[in-house]
């Protein structure tokens, strides 16, 4: 397979086609804090962004770069936003991109831009044109864990992940940041993904758009939006022409990972929890019961504490007071493979739950009987970590 073969042990390549830089240019430490992933020449591409009403400088300059759906590189700063800077953080990226362009000798419009960080507060552009200078013509990098790292801020690991698109030598490669903020509504965090296989714009943004809703907009930590939140894909085509569903699947199976990945992340989470909702009327009902479930405060710290309070969940569910056709006495709570309701456990019984409610993957699966529609969505635990990561995080 083309371009996702471990390049050494350890590593996954980028797809053939695209390489990149990372560095350090001290955003906020010494840790790297840019990435650009670039192609050789400008090829199809697709993103999804915020509808954050205070979206970023980055997010307002790629909407208008990607318009045309093609795009030749990615840039990222991460550690800070640069939200609510005003004209001042508009000119900052623009000045960012077309300094990478001039580096790349590429054409600025051809350049997508994320920043993640800090909101509020300029990008050090001292610093941040010193480090861009260094940036060679030829991008050096052919790895995806270097970029995967470069894009952390509060993360602990980097995220990666991989898959063939079947009957073909192509493949998707994706890497992603965010454990906070998360509840998109678009896409959520900054993810990059890249694929070898040769699909036209127009086919790359309507398969990305189905994915997104399925995966990346299927995912939250803590119900809250970024102003940052931008998704990108980027086709290079070097390995030629692809079936469109296999490519689908493939850019569904690496999007779920990386949804997992980050729920598992999530700031202080010790549990990934997977929330499945079947038999509903359509899948807008599923997905709204599912993170109306995955989203309560009291859900989270029940599974945290391992208690198999399967009350909260019939209490999440209530709170969809608008979807009238569900009824309590139809509706099948069940943890992993243990129906909780409308089966009564006895108290032995609850108990041995407990420890399944403790693992790493806790597994919330409701039925609603209003329909044969389903969705799935994953968050994470709630716990005293994440009020202290949070409460301090710009000191």
């Amino acid at each position: 397979m083309t371009g996702t073969a471990p390049a050494a042990a350890g590593t996954t390549s980028l797809p053939a086609g695209f390489s990149a830089y990372v560095a350090n240019v001290g955003v906020k430490d010494t840790s790297d804090d840019l990435v650009v992933i670039a192609c050789t020449q400008p090829v199809p591409a697709a993103a999804v962004f915020t509808r954050s009403r205070f979206a970023g400088a980055s997010v307002t300059l790629s909407r208008r770069h990607i318009s045309d759906g093609r795009a030749r590189a990615v840039v990222v700063i991460s550690k800070n936003a640069n939200v609510a800077t005003g004209r001042q953080g508009i000119d900052d990226a623009d000045e960012v991109v077309a300094t990478v362009a001039g580096r790349l000798d590429a054409s600025p419009e051809d350049i997508l831009l994320a920043s993640t960080g800090v909101i509020g507060r300029r990008l050090p552009m001292g610093r941040i044109r010193a480090g861009l200078a260094d940036i060679p013509a030829t991008l050096p990098a052919t790895d995806a864990e270097g970029p995967a790292r470069g894009i952390m801020t509060t993360d602990s690991v980097p995220k990666v992940a991989a898959a063939e698109v079947t009957g073909s030598d192509a493949g998707v490669v994706g890497i992603a940041k965010g454990v906070g903020m998360i509840e998109p509504d678009m896409a959520t965090h900054i993810s990059v993904l890249l694929t070898d296989a040769a699909i036209s714009a127009e086919d790359l943004d309507t398969s990305f758009r189905r994915v997104v809703d399925r995966t990346f907009n299927s995912l939250s930590v803590d119900s809250d939006t970024s102003t940052s939140d931008s998704s990108f894909v980027l086709a290079s085509g070097a390995a030629g022409p692809v079936d469109l569903d296999a490519f689908e699947r493939a850019l569904f199976d690496v999007a779920v990972d990386l949804s997992k990945q980050i729920a598992r992340d999530g700031e202080g989470a010790h549990s990934l929890i997977e929330v499945c909702v079947d038999h509903a009327r359509d899948p807008a009902q599923a997905k709204r019961v599912a993170k109306s479930i995955v989203n309560s405060p009291l859900v989270k710290t029940a599974v945290h504490g391992g208690d198999p309070n399967w009350g909260r969940v019939a209490m999440a569910i209530g709170k969809c007071s608008s979807d009238t056709d569900i009824d309590q006495d139809a509706v099948v709570i069940r943890f992993g493979d243990d129906e909780v309701y409308p089966r009564q456990l006895d108290d032995d019984a609850l108990a041995a739950l407990s420890s399944y409610m403790s693992g790493e993957e806790v597994r919330i699966h409701v039925s609603l009987m209003t329909g044969v529609a389903d969705a799935t969505v994953w968050g994470c635990d709630l716990s005293a970590d994440y009020v202290r990561l949070n409460a301090d995080y710009t000191t």
